[in-house]
């Protein structure tokens, strides 16, 4: 059941003070297409995780930057000029938490 340990970190300190979901569409959608793309978004520095999806959305990426303008950047320069992204839309996080225990993840019978 457990498969890692994580530690809590502050990404503020990191140069991540502003954090973004950004969900994309890729087309033509193909198993290799998706393969590609996941693998590419995340050598990009800016991306913290990736998310592959079924609905509407094909991917979710987790983005922390430094600032605003460094997110317009990441969404103008390292996005929009992909071919293969047909659309994309952002959300500025404004916080996030998590559930600490596994207590608070298993359902009680």
């Amino acid at each position: 059941m457990i498969t890692g340990f994580h530690a809590h970190v502050d990404c503020a300190v990191l140069g991540r003070s502003v954090q973004a979901m950004v969900a994309a569409q890729v087309r033509p959608l193909s198993r290799g297409l998706i393969d590609e793309f996941h693998r590419d978004a995340l050598r990009m520095p800016e991306v913290m995780a990736v998310f592959v999806l079924a609905g509407g959305d094909d991917f979710l990426l987790h983005v922390g930057v430094p600032d605003i303008q460094q997110l317009h950047s990441f969404l103008v320069d390292k996005l929009s000029v992909r071919k293969e992204i047909v659309q994309f839309r952002s959300s500025i996080v404004f916080s996030h938490s998590r559930k600490d225990s596994l207590e608070d993840l298993v359902e009680r019978r």
